[in-house]
């Protein structure tokens, strides 16, 4: 097993965030501030991950001034070189608080309203099977109650797209945002407008759908212009037609099925296109952790709209988590309320976080998609408590094993862009 941990001081740190809901079990309440991480517990628990089967693990945290880089297992099952500390990897659904952010930046300069309706910007697009943009607003795109069915759930285009030889024949395929609307669209709401709370990646496609509709300009390149280039994030991009990795980076691996078994894929290349403004984008944990810390201390947004932003939808709260606008909310062990984002595509599995207050930070990738959920939420609570949770894997003495079998509700919710 490799392992290694740098840790550095220096510039100041950023953030940004959401989260899955449940992933906790601890009671929201107000918490004293958190105790000072024990790095050499989040490399026990990044070692735990690679332990239960996955290749590698690479995390920043940042605490204060202080960086810590780390990384455990191989980055090529090919060649057993390292993981790298400081990879570039597919971030996934932590795309969702970039679009978030420049909509709300737009709903700031009066270019939009949270409140307008899908119809308003993008007329006749969502319509048929009992879909009507006329009753679905921005808002209700942003927090996931718009009803709007999820495309990655539509079974033939996963067998397609996303599994097995589906995804092997395909993989290198351009498909147009349109595309995935299509398919939501062919499936009946799954709720009236506002009344529920589900995951729907469509719902982010159209969300961007309508910023390219306000602004003129492709959603990668706003989302460059307003947060990447100003907050020097310079591992951040969003590749869209590319199949390619940046330089620095790990292979990445899954066994493209639904419960993680199977033998093993090399899945680093894959065409951006196929997950869009609701997953496509490539970054860095160093830059993830800039704009998170960024995005909640108020860099990137004025006070009205971060509020909107963390306003938390009443039917995803259960008092443990919950879903805003691109943002979750998750109460760890310890009683600390951290905000941020989790990602997962083929291949990938990663979390940012950061406190309410910006002043921790912490973002990780594993480069295989069947992880133990519960290793996988175990680093959090390393990172914002110091410690794992009682009696959970982090906590034990790690062991060598087969890809971990009992949570793959979590890697199959991740591998859908969740």
């Amino acid at each position: 097993m490799y392992a290694r941990n740098r840790v550095r001081t220096g510039g100041v740190g950023i953030v940004v965030a959401a989260v899955t809901a449940g992933a906790f079990t601890a009671p929201a309440q107000a918490a004293p501030a958190p105790a000072p991480p024990q790095h050499q517990e989040i490399q026990r628990a990044m070692d735990a991950i690679v332990a239960s089967g996955i290749p590698g693990v690479t995390a920043q945290l940042r605490d204060g001034r202080k960086v810590t880089n780390s990384a455990a297992g191989v980055g090529s099952l090919r060649t057993g070189k390292p993981r790298g500390d400081r990879d570039h990897f597919r971030i996934a659904s932590i795309t969702k608080t970039f679009v978030a952010t420049v909509v709300l930046q737009l709903v700031a300069e009066k270019r939009l309203k949270l409140d307008d309706t899908v119809e308003k910007h993008l007329p006749g697009l969502v319509r048929g099977n009992g879909n009507d943009g006329r009753k679905i607003t921005v808002r209700q795109l942003l927090n996931h109650t718009s009803g709007v069915f999820d495309y990655l759930g539509d079974r033939p285009y996963r067998e397609k797209y996303v599994l097995g030889d589906g995804f092997l024949k395909h993989r290198y395929d351009y498909r147009t945002p349109q595309a995935a609307v299509a398919v939501a669209l062919s499936h009946r709401p799954d709720f009236k407008p506002g009344t529920q709370y589900a995951y729907s990646n469509t719902n982010y496609i159209l969300a961007a759908l309508i910023l390219e509709k306000v602004t003129g300009n492709r959603y990668e390149d706003e989302v460059h212009r307003r947060i990447v280039e100003p907050l020097k994030l310079r591992g951040t991009s969003a590749p869209g037609n590319s199949s390619l990795m940046p330089k620095r980076s790990s292979r990445a691996y899954s066994t493209l099925t639904e419960d993680g078994s199977g033998p093993v894929h090399d899945v680093t290349l894959q065409n951006a296109s196929q997950s869009w403004a609701e997953g496509d984008m490539i970054a860095t944990s160093d830059d993830l952790n800039r704009f998170n810390r960024a995005l909640l201390t108020g860099k990137l947004l004025p006070p009205k709209q971060l509020k909107a932003m963390k306003t938390l939808s009443r039917h995803s709260d259960d008092g443990v988590s919950g879903y805003g606008l691109g943002l979750g909310r998750e109460t760890t062990s310890c009683g600390t309320e951290i905000w941020g984002h989790t990602g997962g595509w083929i291949g990938s599995l990663s979390a940012s976080f950061t406190t309410a207050d910006g002043s921790r930070q912490f973002t990780f990738n594993l480069n295989g998609d069947w992880a133990n959920a519960t290793g996988f939420l175990q680093l959090l609570d390393v990172a914002f408590c110091g410690k794992p949770a009682p009696g959970s894997p982090a906590s034990r003495t790690p062991s060598a094993g087969t890809p971990a079998t009992d949570a793959l509700d979590f890697a199959t919710h991740a591998r859908n862009g969740e």
